[in-house]
């Protein structure tokens, strides 16, 4: 168990390369398994969208029973699910080693599987899911991208619903050139600080080089004043939007390579710390499930950080290098999912404490985004209905600073103020808990 963890649940490899896997008459009769345990269960009724769709289809049944129930509206259920992994980690008491066995996020990942295999997965979805390519072409004509994408732009925003499936309204992140990777190193390494002679890497993902930079420079910039000297790594994303479309091929490629890249630096003693905890996961957890034989990816995992955990680290061990000054205004933090899901505990908290004489207010509930999911046509209004209670939350603090370990998240939760207060209000521009601390540091 990796310092600092809490008791987790098992998760078991994905047999995505077993021919049972992708088995349609197989794959429902675990579904029906599945969904009539937890018809009888219903603790995640107010997660999601998910259980809700779930239990009024078994409800308003001929039988009230789950073999009252199509199976053809069961792909309702699973277009549901962002693969949050709340109910697999805080709800579900069925999760192994119990004799049930549930593991509800990957069985949706399955049904998703089949779907690809099947070429059920629509054009715009794959495309969309190419970060990589969309980020370098963004980031190439910035200017344009951020003013065809910009959700006020009532002449590209239509057309690209109606081509793309994005809605409208939903708010899209931003493109930046240059991109972070191509970013000077911001301040010259500390030596004096206490952590002088930790190494690491800064895995920069594809939303933190493509669309937040600031989030990897505010990053690099606190290691740096703690003696960390840092180096930016980006070989290619982490296959989240892959694995949420189905694709878990893609996505056992991408790890073997990235792992393979980031094996060098391991081995000459550098930790690999992510700036976005969807990608922390995948690199952490979901990547020795897909592709459990690969030792560099074993290796990767066992080195991997996430910023948040990695500065509380320096901060136990080592101390900080200098101490922080009080922020102008309170913080508003939002724990997203994908942190959680790393059984870490709340890191990001436990960061933005080291702050002095600072209100910090915490909010430990799903957005509501779920990545690509949220900016869908068809799921943008449930995705909004899912985060009401974090933007009503947020919106009460009245914070000068609302952050989030996912920026997409925390877009998503001023959207969602907006809706609230008809027009919502000002805030700080700093998306995530390390552009504080880069602030309370005086850099």
């Amino acid at each position: 168990m990796r310092e600092g963890s809490l008791e987790a649940p098992e998760r078991h490899p994905i047999p995505w390369r077993e021919a049972d896997f992708h088995d349609r008459q197989k794959l429902d009769a675990e579904l029906r398994r599945v969904f009539d345990i937890c018809h009888g269960c219903r603790r995640c009724f107010n997660l999601c969208d998910v259980f809700p769709r779930l239990f009024d289809l078994i409800d308003s049944g001929v039988t009230g029973e789950l073999d009252g129930v199509s199976s053809g509206d069961f792909k309702g259920v699973v277009d549901a699910c962002t693969l949050c992994d709340m109910c697999f980690m805080t709800k579900c008491p069925y999760v192994p080693p119990h004799e049930f066995n549930l593991d509800f996020p990957h069985l949706m990942l399955r049904y998703r599987a089949v779907e690809a295999r099947e070429g059920k997965v629509g054009f715009a979805a794959r495309q969309i899911a190419k970060t990589d390519r969309n980020g370098r072409l963004g980031c190439s004509v910035a200017p344009l991208a951020n003013w065809a994408t910009d959700r006020g732009n009532r002449l590209t925003r239509p057309l690209m619903e109606a081509a793309a499936g994005i809605h409208r309204d939903a708010e899209l992140p931003k493109f930046h050139r240059p991109t972070l990777i191509d970013r000077p190193a911001p301040v010259p390494v500390n030596r004096d600080a206490p952590a002088f002679g930790r190494k690491a890497v800064l895995y920069a993902t594809c939303f933190g080089n493509y669309n937040a930079p600031d989030i990897g420079v505010a990053a690099r910039a606190v290691l740096a004043a703690n003696g960390v000297e840092t180096e930016i790594v980006y070989p290619a994303c982490c296959g989240m939007p892959q694995l949420e479309s189905g694709d878990i091929a893609r996505v056992a490629e991408t790890a073997c390579a990235v792992a393979a890249e980031l094996r060098g630096w391991i081995d000459k003693g550098y930790d690999v710390v992510s700036l976005v905890p969807s990608c922390s996961l995948m690199l952490k957890f979901e990547w020795p499930l897909i592709v459990p034989g690969d030792d560099n990816v074993h290796r990767l995992s066992r080195a991997t950080f996430d910023i948040s955990e990695y500065v509380v680290g320096i901060a136990r061990k080592e101390g900080l290098a200098r101490p922080l000054k009080p922020l102008d205004g309170d913080v508003a933090v939002h724990i997203a999912c994908h942190a959680r899901a790393q059984n870490m505990g709340r890191k990001a908290v436990e960061m933005l404490a080291l702050v002095p004489d600072t209100k910090v207010s915490v909010i430990e509930r799903c957005s509501g985004h779920g990545g690509a999911w949220g900016i869908r046509k068809d799921m943008f209004e449930v995705a909004l209905k899912t985060g009401r209670p974090v933007a009503r939350q947020a919106a009460e603090t009245k914070a000068a600073f609302i952050v989030s370990e996912c920026p997409l998240a925390r877009a998503h939760i001023v959207q969602g103020m907006e809706r609230l207060n008809g027009g919502g209000r000002a805030v700080e521009e700093a998306q995530h808990p390390i552009q504080l601390i880069a602030l309370a540091s005086g850099l």
